[in-house]
């Protein structure tokens, strides 16, 4: 019988992070390549199959026809081979969840559960991904994720798992010195701390505060919850966050400066494509957080 020749499985990894992803920047980061070294790996690959799979032009690549057909048949089988490897290896018994989930929301509401969850199911493990672009990466490297969004995008399977209020979040000793009411001259002085999934809290708050012209010293940008309120405990800035995340931090050097809450655009949701509820796993861990109220 004849054997077929395997097509380049590297080169396919690179193929469907970069589609998955939308930036092969980004699937380079993720792979741990550097941007020409995916390019080489997708080369091979349309060398293998004798179609043009991308259009480049300077730092962008854009999904060709052929590309978009290639993905559509490929990926339903890489995502089986996955599922087929995943079942034969280690203990047969472990149910195996991969779960993308924010630093902040699984240090303050999260772990502080999964003993509940572990008694309640013993067999489910769960691997934990704090990397970027999670929404991105569910239904490739993640079989789901909880985010921080304005609403997951279309074709997933969301549930909503919490509203949430905006506040300026100050140490004790900024909040004092700036005094009950809001002055727009005192706060034009300091450095506001605004985390990257969230900038449009900021604009949020100083809407309510009847503070749009409000221009700062400096904003500083953060890719981390719990560094924002370790920052703002230092005095290094105003954290614009969300009142759960101060409360759940019980840190004695913050405070709510103002005390005036704003409804935030932004909420946890959680997300998985809508076929992984079928699988184990991702069913037992759903049902568990949407009645936990984390």
């Amino acid at each position: 019988m004849a054997v077929r020749r395997l097509p380049p499985l590297r080169a396919l990894e690179a193929f469907v992070r970069t589609v998955r992803l939308g930036s092969a920047r980004a699937a380079a980061d993720e792979l741990g390549l550097s941007p020409s070294a995916l390019s080489r790996r997708i080369g091979n690959l349309e060398d293998f199959v004798g179609k043009k799979l991308f259009t480049r032009a300077r730092q962008s690549m854009q999904l060709t026809d052929d590309g978009h057909a290639f993905f559509e048949a490929v990926h339903p089988q890489l995502e089986a081979l996955a599922r087929a490897v995943e079942s034969q290896s280690e203990n047969l018994s472990v149910l195996r969840l991969h779960l993308g989930v924010l630093p902040l929301f699984g240090s303050q509401r999260l772990f502080p559960r999964l003993a509940e969850l572990r008694a309640r199911h013993p067999l489910l493990h769960i691997d934990i991904d704090t990397g970027p672009h999670l929404e991105d990466r569910v239904g490739d490297t993640l079989d789901a994720a909880i985010i921080l969004s304005r609403g997951p995008a279309s074709g997933l399977h969301a549930v909503r798992l919490d509203y949430n209020m905006v506040h300026a979040i100050a140490s004790k000793e900024l909040a004092e010195k700036l005094g009950d009411k809001p002055d727009i001259e005192a706060l034009s002085r300091q450095t506001f701390l605004i985390h990257n999934g969230l900038p449009e809290s900021f604009v949020a708050w100083k809407d309510e505060l009847g503070l749009r012209e409000l221009e700062p010293a400096a904003i500083d940008h953060f890719d981390s919850g719990q560094l924002m309120l370790e920052a703002a405990a230092q005095g290094l800035g105003i954290a614009i966050m969300h009142d759960d995340h101060l409360r759940r931090a019980a840190d004695t050097r913050l405070t709510d400066l103002y005390g005036v809450e704003v409804e935030s655009p932004y909420s946890y949701w959680f997300v998985c494509k809508p076929t992984a509820l079928e699988e184990r796993p991702v069913r037992l861990f759903h049902d568990w957080l949407v009645n936990a109220a984390l």
